[in-house]
């Protein structure tokens, strides 16, 4: 190369430093790819993210790839760069440190951190294009890179290293909210509650939603029938578990709706009630909610008995509970909450002790713990060890409660006052 011009030898090494910018930004480009995205664009036909993901399927063969390139091109910029210091300085070898510093400054900034930091801003602009060139060459240089990886992933498999992705990048479900969250203006807020509020049915059962036993609206088949026609006229259910004496000896369950005409008619008898009776629905307790949902689509009910090891029933779950857990409570009442929470004013609260905390909790906010009891009232009751008082008042955590009622050694109603973070550390103090 002594024939050679000392403009075409820096020309050259311009070439080579530039191709060595190439290799990095575009190994940060692929790998900072969102994979998601990659897919959409790929199954929706762009050719470079068809590549892209050819390529992302074996990241050992595509690393090999872009590593072997960019090695040849700086080693080669460095004995390029030794030839034409040898060139200009014969007789001054102190010159060849010199000239190998400045090159390792030049590679630094324009061959890594500036294209990488570029790649990494904008990763689709350049991977895109670099895929449909990878593409080729690593068929064209297929058996170069396939010795390089066996070697480093032997070497790796000595050190117990697994050279193969298990996981496939796939996200659990707190990873998947987060993505929900991250979605900021491209997704409505309320859409955004619904999705996270979905993806929580996975991991919640049907005791944190049901109907406790004691509070289940039902008809007794021992009463009159005048006394059972005023219940069903004046409730606002649909569809009403009909039993003797007790829930424990359930008949079915009715749907009010077809018994419209006889109420109207003052013609209601027991023999009506007996021919829509529908056979009830029993669900064992610890059902996972997103599971009920499908039982009830499938089966096409909407209504189910929870019951527990012994076969007792504790409670009821309807499709309308499961569904507001979705899209929130369906209320009409202006000064309410939710049909559970009262706002007296804009610190105070009344709440219906038999509330279930989750609801609680996104109701208002709070962040009381739901791995114990399920209502606010087995919540106070288990944190005070003892049935309280009307007029007692305790702290769980940061959030205030006062006992307005008890019934049956059960707390009916419970006021909530919300302070500050700073006003409870200070009376925590006093």
């Amino acid at each position: 190369m002594d024939s050679f011009p000392i403009s075409l030898l820096f020309g050259l090494l311009v070439i080579l430093i530039f191709l060595s910018a190439c290799f990095s930004s575009s190994e940060t480009a692929l790998m900072s790819l969102n994979r998601y995205k990659l897919k959409n664009r790929a199954e929706k036909g762009h050719r470079g993210a068809k590549f892209a993901l050819k390529l992302l399927q074996q990241p050992d063969r595509l690393i090999g790839l872009i590593l072997l390139g960019n090695n040849v091109v700086n080693v080669a910029a460095s004995m390029l760069t030794t030839l034409i210091v040898l060139r200009l300085y014969p007789d001054q070898s102190s010159m060849l440190a010199v000239a190998g510093g400045l090159l390792t400054l030049v590679i630094l900034v324009f061959a890594e951190v500036a294209p990488k930091t570029l790649a990494a801003l904008q990763p689709e602009k350049l991977a895109y294009p670099a895929a449909m060139v990878y593409w080729p060459l690593l068929k064209l240089l297929f058996p170069f890179v396939w010795l390089t990886n066996s070697v480093a992933n032997g070497l790796l498999k000595l050190l117990g290293v697994a050279t193969v992705d298990e996981n496939n990048h796939q996200l659990n479900l707190e990873e998947i909210e987060t993505v929900v969250k991250e979605a900021g203006a491209l997704i409505p807020e309320q859409h955004q509650e619904m999705l996270k509020n979905i993806i929580g049915l996975e991991r919640i059962t049907v005791e944190d939603i049901m109907i406790p036993r004691n509070e289940i609206f039902g008809i007794n088949y021992c009463d009159e029938i005048a006394e059972i026609s005023d219940q069903l006229t004046s409730n606002d259910k649909t569809r009403v578990p009909v039993f003797k004496d007790s829930i424990d000896d359930i008949l079915g369950v009715l749907h009010i709706k077809k018994l419209v005409a006889d109420l109207i008619n003052e013609d209601l008898n027991k023999e009506h009630i007996d021919q829509h009776l529908i056979p009830p629905v029993f669900i064992p307790e610890g059902t996972p909610v997103m599971q009920q949902l499908l039982e009830f689509q499938i089966s096409r009910r909407r209504i189910a008995l929870v019951v527990d090891e012994y076969g007792d029933i504790m409670g009821l779950v309807t499709l309308e509970d499961i569904l507001e857990e979705i899209v929130g409570e369906f209320t009409t009442q202006a000064s309410a909450v939710n049909k559970n929470i009262i706002a007296e004013s804009e610190t105070a609260y009344l709440i219906n002790g038999a509330i279930h905390i989750r609801e609680l909790n996104r109701s208002l906010e709070l962040t009381l713990s739901t791995d114990g009891p399920k209502t606010l009232s087995g919540l106070i009751i288990e944190f005070l060890e003892m049935i309280p008082e009307a007029g007692t008042s305790t702290r769980i955590g940061s959030h205030v409660f006062e006992i307005v009622k008890i019934t049956n050694n059960t707390i009916k109603t419970v006021r909530y006052h919300r302070y500050s973070d700073e006003d409870v550390t200070e009376s925590s103090n006093i």
